[in-house]
This record gives C-alpha cells, structure tokens and sequence, in this order.
C-alpha cells in the first residue's frame, strides 16, 4: 500500500474563516506555507510516497487556496529529498494543454523526477466558467452530473488529456481536436536556424512543433485521476492506465467501481485505484473527533456537501445513509487514536484491496502541531501493522 498526503489546501482555523474573507489576508497564506513546509519535510523523512495539491481559483472563502498546484509542488520539492509531488488535479478543460505538458515536464526535471501528474475535470462554476471561457460550451460539472454541461466538459477533458500525452511521448506533434488546432492553419515560419538545426516545417509553414523539454520520467510521469465516482471516469482511467483515485463511497458502490476498473484494465482488483480517507489521530477518539469537527465536518457542512460530494455515500439499493457512528466504524474515515484508525483502516481493506491511501490533511483547520503528530502516528504506528515501516 503506497501512502500519499493530499491538501487543499485551507489558510485559516475555522474561527478565522468564519470571520470572512479569510482569503485576502496575507499573514494566513505566509502561515500556510510554513505549515505546509514543516508537515511536507516530516512526510518525507518518515517515508510517505507523495504529497498533492487541488487546483482551485478566487477562494476569497479560505479554503482551497491552491491555484497554482505545479508551483505548490515545486515549493515543496526544494525543500524535501524523496518525496513525490503532483496534483489533484490540474483542471484541464480549463487549461491550456500545452503549458500544462510543459510544465509538469519542467517539474519533473527539477524534482530530478519525482513528479506526478493528476487531472481533474472541474467543478466549481465560479471559476471554471471563467477560466474556460474561451473554450466554448465548457463549464463546471458538479459530481454525478450526466447532462450537456457534463458531456461538454468530459470531451474537452479527455481531448486535453491527449494532446498532453502526446506532447510527452512524441518528437514532433500535430493536433487536429474539436478545442486545439496545433499548430495553427497556415502559420508563416521562415528561419534559418530551423532549417538547420529544427524540424515541422515545409515551405515556410509551420506543420507540427516540438513542446520541449519532454519529461525526465519515461514515458512521463505516473498520471492520477481524482476524484472518480463514476463508472464512465472509472472505465476511462483504466483503458488510459491512469489511478483513480476514489472519494468515500457507499461499499456496494466503491465494490462495483472496483469491479469495473478491474474488468477494463484486465489488471488484478484494487490495481491501479486508490482511496481518499480523512486522517485525524489524536491520544483519544474524544480528542481527534473534536479535531475533525472542527475542519473536516465543518468544510463538508459548508463547502463540499451543496456541491453533491455525500451522495456517493447513498445506498444504491435503499437510498439510506449510514450513520455517523457506521460512518466512522466502517473506515470511510480514519479518526480516532492509534488503536481505531488501526480498525477503521482494516475495515476499509476488508472490503477492497488497498493500493493507493491517500490522507486528507485538513491544514489550517487543525492546528499545525496536530497535524505533525497525526502524520508521524499513521506512519509509525498505523502503517507498520499493515506491512508498511517508516523510512530507516
């Protein structure tokens, strides 16, 4: 089981957002990004595969200040060894595909190839709808959305998603999609230095071009998908050879997700799909249940739950809901001390193999010293139960 720390991530306690506009206050970003430093340096020096950052814009709320993930993973790479870096994800139909490949290429190169790259479709229509403006008919899809706007946003999703791999894995590219047109129909290029010492072009046009440099990791670095809960995401990432990576989900669903990457794959089941669990460990189940009141159960009450991020936790047979106490019993979250976030994390694998866990580190919303001992813990003394020690 490979172990990942996953961030929005937030820039205030929950009494500093809820005094407003939290997102224009400077001192709480500076604050952050020590925050984010000292957790990300401990994460390395005790063996953590890899740290993630959403992509998200014009959060004046507080939370999910990440609007430039590739940077974030930058910043954290200069300052650790081994640990892996990525995002989750780079919303790409409101991206340009072509900067996005160039810079997950340039990443790659200066992490000396740690580098991860994760995709993500949007949803948030505040700033998706903007950011994709000049990509006609692409807005923010809420989860489980199946209508015009979903099937617009997945085209240009998956369109983007090619001509990114392309970029990577060919010398020379040309590109003929519904959004990009690369290169450009009749664009004049007549220099000397090309003809000598490049390539794509014929009678002074310019016929495919090189985006350069290309990925240090060959064929490019390992691809992620989160947070998938459909079965069309769910076929996509496994013809695609892309991780999905899982929200807390009722069991019959997540099992028939599973079931279904498996089947498209032709991998074994749990090969190549990973799991999003909240990750609070305290000295009591009193004190991590506090702790997670006040950030995960607070954001979700707030934030995730009017965009529809419950309703994979619906029985799809009954329509019921489990309760708060089968909710934490079952290990659709991981919150107590050492010795229950040990069973929770059992009942969890019980159900479906575990490849990828990637923890939620609720920032800023638990206090900085909180989240240190919750991430020395789980490796520590949660992980080794489960045949994964800490670095030596």
């Amino acid at each position: 089981m490979k172990t990942s720390l996953f961030y929005l991530p937030s820039i205030g306690s929950r009494a500093e957002i809820e005094a407003g506009m939290a997102g224009l206050r400077g001192d709480l970003y500076t604050r952050m990004l020590a925050d984010l430093s000292g957790q990300a340096r401990l994460a390395d020096d005790l063996g953590y595969d890899s740290i993630s950052f959403t992509e998200h814009h014009f959060q004046i709320e507080g939370m999910e200040l990440s609007n430039n993930p590739v940077l974030l993973d930058l910043y954290i790479a200069m300052q650790t060894k081994r640990i892996r870096v990525g995002q989750l994800g780079i919303v790409l139909p409101a991206e340009n595909p072509l900067r996005v490949a160039e810079n997950i290429a340039m990443l790659d190169h200066m992490t000396g190839g740690r580098a991860n790259a994760g995709f993500a479709r949007g949803y948030q229509r505040r700033w998706v709808d903007i950011m994709a403006q000049q990509t006609h008919g692409i807005h923010g899809a809420a989860p489980n959305q199946h209508d015009a706007i979903d099937a617009a946003n997945r085209a240009a999703f998956e369109e983007n998603f090619r001509l990114i791999r392309k970029c990577w894995t060919e010398d020379l590219i040309a590109f003929d999609g519904t959004y990009w047109k690369v290169p450009a129909d009749g664009t004049p290029w007549r220099l000397p230095a090309t003809d000598m010492f490049g390539g794509g072009v014929e009678d002074g046009i310019v016929k495919s071009v090189a985006v350069v440099p290309k990925p240090l990791q060959k064929p490019h670095p390992p691809l992620f998908q989160p947070f998938a809960s459909s079965e069309a995401s769910i076929r996509w990432c496994a013809q695609e050879g892309v991780t999905a990576i899982l929200p807390p989900l009722h069991r019959k669903t997540e099992r028939r997700l599973y079931e279904v990457y498996a089947a498209t794959s032709g991998r074994a089941l749990g090969d190549g799909v990973g799991i999003l669990r909240d990750l609070v460990i305290a000295d009591t189940d009193a004190e991590a249940q506090a702790l997670w009141e006040n950030s995960s159960r607070f954001a979700a009450k707030v934030w995730f739950e009017p965009f529809g991020f419950r309703r994979g936790m619906v029985d799809p047979d009954d329509g019921s809901m489990p309760s708060p106490e089968e909710f934490l019993r079952d290990g659709y979250t991981l919150v107590g001390s050492v010795d229950t976030v040990c069973r929770q994390l059992e009942a969890a694998a019980a159900r479906v193999p575990l490849d990828w866990l990637f923890c939620w580190m609720f920032n800023g919303m638990i206090p900085h010293e909180k989240l240190m001992r919750t991430i020395e813990l789980f490796a520590t003394q949660v992980l080794p139960r489960f045949g994964v020690k800490p670095a030596a």
